[in-house]
């Protein structure tokens, strides 16, 4: 939506993009003027938990899923900035998207581009490109950012995450990052009704659930602006932001999560 990675790359201004994510994200400017600076924090979001993964949690293999196209800042750019050796697989199940990113990262042997869809959770941990890379008996990171609200109810993200759980070794994170449902943001998501993927945001309450089981780093599931910020003030819109964020930790003993 008008944070998700492709979009949201759009909207932070970057020039790997394609005319119909630019047509999307300028429909939602018009309905949510405030969109370029959710796409912002959602971006910043993203770096800051994955420089504390990086750093402070010492992983050393990142699977991004949903990601898009690359744009700014991406996970395999702040990884390797602390870790050179830290591995990163880029998953998405957009052709186009597929082609230009493999021709962007073809010289990064540590990063790799699956093509497989997060409604098929075992399609990506079992994806040949994803195990040439990651080891899922030790602990790695699964990046859900922005991508959660694109998964309906009939595909279960409850059930989506629970696999991916299942597969992650204890000590593992799931990043999420989800658009909170609200009278600006339902009006907005009704520009992807007609689209593969239609947007559905929830409640703070449901993305909560989405979480269960999970050990919450600090501060748990917060507004994204408030989540470890690097300054203190921030714009009154940022803290209005209809966006939510975690880090968690699956537990020494694996549970199904749901």
């Amino acid at each position: 939506m008008i944070t998700c990675h492709g979009d949201g790359g759009t909207l932070l201004g970057g020039k790997e993009n394609f005319a119909a994510d630019r047509a999307i994200a300028e429909k939602i400017v018009r309905l949510v003027p405030q969109a370029r600076t959710y796409a912002r924090l959602n971006r910043e979001f993203l770096v800051r938990a994955v420089r504390f993964l990086a750093g402070e949690a010492g992983i050393t293999q990142f699977v991004d899923i949903g990601s898009g196209l690359p744009t700014q800042r991406n996970v395999h750019e702040v990884t390797q900035q602390i870790d050179p050796d830290a591995r990163i697989v880029y998953v998405d199940n957009d052709p186009m998207v597929l082609v230009h990113a493999r021709a962007l990262l073809a010289t990064d042997a540590n990063t790799r581009v699956a093509n497989a869809d997060l409604r098929k959770s075992s399609s990506v941990v079992g994806h040949r490109d994803v195990l040439n890379l990651i080891d899922w008996s030790k602990p790695v990171a699964v990046l859900l950012v922005a991508v959660l609200h694109f998964i309906t109810d009939t595909d279960d993200p409850r059930r989506t995450i629970s696999e991916l759980r299942a597969a992650m070794a204890p000590g593992s994170y799931l990043v999420i990052s989800h658009v909170e449902r609200r009278a600006d943001v339902v009006e907005a998501a009704a520009v992807y009704q007609d689209a593969n993927a239609p947007v559905v945001p929830i409640t703070a309450k449901e993305i909560a659930a989405l979480l269960s089981g999970l050990d919450l780093m600090e501060p748990g599931l917060v507004r994204l602006p408030l989540w470890r910020p690097q300054e203190l003030e921030m714009w009154p819109e940022e803290l209005d932001a209809p966006l939510l964020g975690a880090v968690g930790q699956v537990a020494s003993t694996r549970t199904g999560g749901g």
